[in-house]
């Protein structure tokens, strides 16, 4: 029977290697540093002679993720071989340390390096969309408040604290409590009454900035919608109307079309044409309106011996709640 000693050996000859290395390194690099820059002198911290790196093999050993180092030939120095990206290696986690082995071959040693990957300021706040639209009653009160969703940084500690700024405005101003995570409090406050017959819209820009230097920032706009309140009455062109017309005429004609307008919208605009509560039976019985359409048409027969004027009040109401109205004569 044969047995085969060599893989067996082999570990127990790396391990007991690790254990008599015992010897940690520690190093730190700015993320994004360019390829080739001197993360520090390897091979002297770990007590090689000039020359002696590559006569002793010294190397690195990969471990997990790519390191994005490596060992610089004669020289012995760990250097960056390609991009370090602090939040693809280790996202929020602070601080981003990297665990790389480095193998001396001649004798077999293994000696611990950690790298620490340290942030720069190379992310700008996100905010969730490019713009948020939402709806503000118009008879909301002053000091309204209505809650925001912030901003994220994917970078860390200063880099990552955020300040906001709202546009100029006369009727909102910004409200932010607590630190840079995107659950604190952020709301839009109500400063001043709002008016959907003067500005129905209001477009603000709402922008985040970090703590870095210089300091990244982003930004969305905010469309508020203004709810329409029904809060114009309806308006007559005229306050009073004056027809003529001539005894006998034929039943059915008109007399006159009234229009009245309203600056509110949708239903609060929506207006009836009716006679006045006011008004005596005997005018209801000569004349008609038609209470979608204004018109006033004759209904009875004139006699100008018998009655040479008529004066009739009515009245235009909107269909809000509740409903506002104005009268003409």
């Amino acid at each position: 029977m044969v047995v085969c000693w060599g893989p067996v050996v082999r570990v127990l000859v790396l391990q007991a290697a690790w254990a008599l290395g015992g010897g940690q390194v520690r190093y730190s690099v700015p993320e994004e540093a360019k390829a080739g820059t001197v993360v520090g002198r390897l091979a002297q911290d770990l007590g090689l002679a000039a020359g002696e790196p590559e006569a002793r093999g010294l190397r690195l050993v990969a471990q997990g993720r790519q390191a994005s180092v490596e060992v610089s030939g004669a020289s012995g120095a760990l250097v960056v071989s390609s991009r370090l990206d602090r939040e693809e290696l280790c996202a929020k986690s602070a601080p981003c340390a990297l665990l790389l082995e480095v193998l001396v071959e001649r004798p077999l040693r293994v000696f611990h390096v950690e790298l620490e990957v340290t942030d720069i300021n190379d992310n700008a706040p996100l905010f969730p969309v490019n713009e948020e639209a939402f709806t503000i009653a118009e008879l909301s009160l002053p000091g309204s408040r209505f809650p925001l969703e912030g901003a994220s940084d994917a970078d860390i500690g200063a880099n990552a604290q955020l300040s906001y700024t709202l546009s100029p405005s006369e009727h909102f101003s910004l409200d932010h409590q607590g630190n840079n995570d995107r659950s604190a409090s952020l709301a839009l406050v109500l400063t001043k009454s709002l008016d959907r017959e003067r500005v129905p819209v209001h477009r603000l820009v709402l922008t985040a900035s970090d703590g870095g230097r210089p300091s990244l920032t982003g930004t969305m706009e905010l469309v508020i919608s203004v709810l329409d309140a029904n809060d114009n009455a309806p308006q007559f062109t005229q306050s009073v109307y004056k027809v003529k017309v001539l005894e006998g005429s034929e039943r059915g004609i008109l007399l006159i079309k009234l229009t009245a307008t309203d600056l509110d919208e949708g239903i609060n605009s929506d207006i009836i044409y009716v006679f006045s509560r006011r008004v005596a039976g005997q005018i209801k019985e000569m004349f008609t309106i038609d209470e979608n359409k204004g018109e006033i048409r004759l209904q009875g027969k004139l006699d100008y011996e018998e009655m040479d004027s008529y004066e009739i009040t009515i009245e235009a109401r909107d269909q809000g709640s509740p409903p506002l109205a104005v009268t003409a004569r």
